[in-house]
């Protein structure tokens, strides 16, 4: 169950609601999400009670962002768990709830784990859950952490590219503080440039259809007084040619063994585009976001959504008018291709970033030695 409440939008502070957190009041634990279709209208909190309303929030993208979702899977077991219900059927529901972002599986397979094994030790089911718990708030501090080192590494790598400074970074999707436990992936980057007075202009995509650039990165870049300009998708183009992009950054659903980077739908044409125009391709993701038994692009999963998102426009205050809640702007039955995301080959990314580092040229070589690298630094 998930119950909804509001507050007010009015300030302007970086230091807002974080996108997701962990609550026991008297009445039991909750998992507490910003939900983020309601921005930047409005501020508003959706209370989950159960893993099932957890479930539907990572559907309608109430919550989303890979890293989030990571730790929004894990924290969905330890609901299950604290709150008596079947674990194994709430990770299964809360896995498959978005099969592209690879890093909602790694969570919740992250808390199972340490649900069964304290189950196995002890035949305590509160122990257990516990055990689950604890596990969701390792993964939360570890992507914190994660972050932040992404951060650094990526400002290194832009000055590194760009050594005159006053960076112009065109972004897609949204890749903030609402999709991590920190600050994000690949707005990470561009809000430590900000900090660094090295960011001449953060450019945003609208992205369509769902308009997570317009509504959420723009929402993030105002909170933190980022000199940013948002343009529709399909300006893209002449903002390349007109020369005032020098540099390209995205985040990740999920990264093949050999490189490939599944990502927003509309990352792919940007990565065209930059490769065209001489720009650099930059993914910042953590290592979570890695899939090494997904063998290369082909093999990626790609969601579809459904087709009222491109059809219709969600308006709110407006009249419902659409067979999904929103303002038709097509023809009744009309047709909709609607993938969530597309996938850029290896080949046209000019580096990816991670809290370990930084791979370029991107190989399955260098993707393979960079996880390993990972396991090491885990290990020791």
């Amino acid at each position: 169950m998930a119950d909804q409440c509001a507050r007010s939008g009015e300030d302007k502070r970086p230091t807002g609601m974080p996108a997701l957190r962990w609550e026991e009041p008297p009445e039991g634990p909750v998992l507490v999400l910003l939900d983020q279709t309601r921005l930047p209208s409005e501020e508003v909190e959706l209370v989950c009670t159960d893993p099932s309303a957890l479930v539907d929030a990572i559907r309608a993208l109430a919550v989303r962002g890979a890293p989030l979702l990571g730790v929004a899977g894990a924290y969905g077991v330890a609901l299950a768990a604290v709150r008596g219900f079947d674990v194994e059927e709430a990770a299964a529901a809360l896995a498959g709830a978005r099969p592209t972002a690879v890093n909602l599986a790694y969570g919740v397979r992250r808390a199972q784990d340490a649900h069964r094994e304290a189950l196995a030790g002890t035949g305590d089911a509160r122990q257990a859950a516990v055990a689950a718990l604890a596990e969701a708030r390792a993964l939360h501090r570890e992507d914190a952490e994660a972050s932040a080192r992404m951060a650094g590494h990526g400002l290194a790598l832009l000055d590194e590219l760009l050594p005159a400074g006053g960076h112009r970074v065109l972004t897609h999707c949204n890749t903030g503080s609402l999709v991590s436990g920190g600050e994000g992936t690949a707005f990470a980057v561009a809000l430590a440039a900000h900090r660094a007075g090295r960011l001449r202009r953060l450019w945003v995509d609208e992205t369509r259809p769902l308009l997570q650039g317009a509504r959420l990165t723009a929402y993030e870049a105002a909170r933190h007084d980022m000199p940013y300009t948002l343009l529709t998708d399909n300006a893209a183009g002449s903002l390349f040619a007109a020369g005032e992009v020098d540099a390209v950054l995205i985040g990740a659903d999920r990264i093949a063994a050999d490189g490939s980077v599944a990502n927003k739908v509309g990352s792919y044409p940007l990565a065209v585009l930059a490769r065209y125009h001489h720009v650099p391709f930059i993914v910042v993701a953590p290592m979570t976001t890695v899939d090494e038994a997904t063998p290369d692009g082909a093999s990626v999963e790609v969601e579809q959504r459904p087709g009222h998102e491109v059809t219709e426009v969600a308006a709110p205050q407006a009249p419902v008018t659409g067979g999904g809640g929103g303002i038709p702007v097509a023809p009744l039955g009309t047709q909709a291709y609607n993938p969530a995301f597309d996938v850029t080959p290896p080949e046209l990314v000019t580096a990816i970033v991670t809290e370990e580092g930084v791979v370029s040229p991107v190989t399955g070589e260098g993707v393979a030695e960079l996880c390993a690298r990972s396991r090491r630094a885990a290990a020791g």
